[in-house]
C-alpha cells in the first residue's frame, strides 16, 4: 500500500507528506524580530510557555544548549507561571494559533510581573496583543498552510533568534540551525513517497508500528524527541502513543513490563543519540536484554548527524514522515485535528 502513489494521494488529500518533504527548509526560516527594542536589563532566568507543538522547540533547545545557557531555563505548559518570575525573567510566550487559553493566561501573568516578554505566533489574539503592545515578536509560519506540529524546526530557529537577541547566547547558534538545511534535505529525500519500502526507512518503521500502540523511549538528550514522536503519532496518525525517558524509566515503568504475555499490543522504539551519556546507552542495552520475553523487542532508532542539533532535527522530520505513513495505513487523514478544535470550542462556552 505505501508504494502505491494513488493510494497515498487518496489517503493524504491535504498533502501532509508534501509538507514533511519541505520541513528541511525551515532551517533557514527568516526569524525576523519585530519591535526588537528592549532596555538591556539583566536576564537571570528564562521561561518558555506554551502547549503541545508550540512549545516543543523549547524542549529541544534546552537539551541542545544545556552546556551553554548561562541562566536557568524552564518550560511551562499550563496556565500558571512560577512565583519567581519578575523583572529579570525573559518570558517567551509561544502559541502557533495565538488563541491558546493557557498561553494567554501565562502572558497576563508575565505582564503583571513586569517580566521581559517576547512572543512567537502565527496569528490570533497573541499576535494581536504583541502588535498592540509593541512587544518583541516573531511571526511563525501560517498555521492555515502548515500544521503547528510540523513547524518545529522554524520554531527552534525563532527561539534561538530571541535568545541571541537578548544576549543569552551567541548568534552563531542561529546560523548553526541554517547550516543543517542541505543535510536534512538529503536525508528527507530518502523518505519520500516515491522511494519504495525496501529502501525507505520511514515506511519500514511505519509497518512495524501499525495496529499497535507505540511506546517511545529517549535518554536525557532524546527525551524531547520521544515526546515529539508521541505528538506526531497522536495528531498525524490519530493513534494513541506514550513516551518516557531513561534513567527514570528504570526506576518504575521498567517493572511494569515484567508480567503478562510478551505479545502485548505495543511497538517499542528506543531513540538513541551517539552523544548520549554512556551510562544511558548501557541502560538501553540492559533494559532490552532483561525484558526479553516480557515485552516486544525494542526497535532502535539511531539518530543520524554529526552534532546534537543535526540528530534532533533529523529525528523531528523522521517522526512526521513515519506517523503520516501510519495514518495512511490507519485509513485516516493525517492533517486535521477536528477533535481538538471541538474541545477548544466547548471550553470557550
Amino acid at each position: 500500500m505505501l508504494d502505491d502513489i494513488n493510494v497515498l494521494k487518496q489517503r493524504d488529500p491535504k498533502g501532509a507528506l508534501g509538507v514533511a518533504a519541505t520541513e528541511y527548509q525551515q532551517a533557514v526560516f527568516d526569524a525576523t524580530i519585530i519591535n526588537p527594542e528592549h532596555d538591556e536589563r539583566e536576564i537571570t532566568n528564562i521561561i518558555v510557555t506554551g502547549m503541545g507543538g508550540s512549545v516543543l522547540a523549547a524542549l529541544l533547545v534546552k537539551v541542545w544548549l544545556r552546556d551553554v545557557l548561562p541562566v536557568p531555563f524552564e518550560v511551562v505548559r499550563g496556565y500558571t507561571l512560577p512565583s519567581y518570575v519578575g523583572h529579570n525573567t525573559l518570558v517567551v510566550v509561544s502559541s502557533c494559533s495565538g488563541n491558546t487559553e493557557e498561553t494567554l493566561s501565562a502572558l497576563d501573568q508575565a505582564q503583571a510581573c513586569g517580566a521581559q516578554i517576547a512572543i512567537t505566533s502565527s496569528g490570533g489574539k497573541l499576535l494581536q496583543r504583541a502588535q498592540e503592545s509593541e512587544t518583541a515578536h516573531i511571526v511563525l509560519p501560517d498555521r492555515n498552510k502548515i500544521e503547528p506540529r510540523m513547524t518545529t524546526i522554524a520554531q527552534v530557529r525563532a527561539l534561538v533568534a530571541l535568545l541571541a537577541h537578548f544576549n543569552l547566547i551567541s548568534s552563531d547558534y542561529y546560523d548553526e540551525v541554517a547550516a543543517q538545511s542541505a543535510l536534512l534535505q538529503e536525508q528527507s529525500s530518502e523518505w519520500l513517497p516515491d522511494v519504495t519500502t525496501d529502501r525507505n526507512y520511514a515506511k519500514q518503521l511505519a509497518l512495524l508500528a501499525v495496529g499497535k500502540t507505540p511506546v517511545f523511549y529517549g535518554g536525557l538528550l532524546t527525551a524531547p524527541l520521544a515526546y515529539k514522536w508521541k505528538i506526531s503519532w497522536n495528531e498525524n496518525a490519530k493513534n494513541v502513543a506514550v513516551w518516557n525517558e531513561l534513567p527514570e524509566f528504570n526506576h518504575n515503568e521498567f517493572i511494569g513490563w515484567s508480567s503478562h504475555p510478551v505479545d502485548k499490543p505495543f511497538a517499542v522504539f528506543d531513540l538513541k543519540s551517539s552523544f548520549e551519556h554512556p551510562r544511558i546507552l548501557k541502560r538501553f542495552e540492559i533494559t532490552d536484554r532483561l525484558l526479553s520475553g516480557k515485552r516486544p523487542k525494542a526497535v532502535p532508532v539511531e539518530l543520524q548527524g554529526e552534532t546534537v542539533l543535526a540528530q534532533l532535527l533529523w529525528g523531528c522530520i523522521l517522526a512526521d514522515f513515519v506517523s503520516i505513513y501510519v495514518a495512511i495505513l490507519n485509513g485516516v487523514d493525517p492533517t486535521p485535528v477536528d477533535l481538538v478544535e471541538s474541545f477548544k470550542a466547548e471550553m470557550a462556552k
